[in-house]
């Protein structure tokens, strides 16, 4: 499944490395994640890490899958 989580705020290059394997994108304040998660405990992990850096989530996604 490929998940789409918003940030509040513009993640650094430090910041983002916590999150190998996401696309980073800055879209206006805040910042996109995107990629591929392989299961609901991974997502878990990922909005745990989110929490754990003190990072304000805003939105999570889950966008359709190229059918390719």
């Amino acid at each position: 499944m490929t998940y789409q989580i918003r940030i509040r705020g513009h993640l650094g290059a430090t910041l983002r490395r916590a999150f190998p394997g996401l696309h980073a994108q800055t879209q206006g304040r805040d910042t996109l994640l995107t990629g591929a998660v392989p299961d609901q405990a991974a997502l878990h992990g990922l909005l745990a890490q989110v929490e754990t850096l003190g990072l304000e989530l805003l939105e999570v996604r889950r966008v359709p899958d190229d059918p390719c």
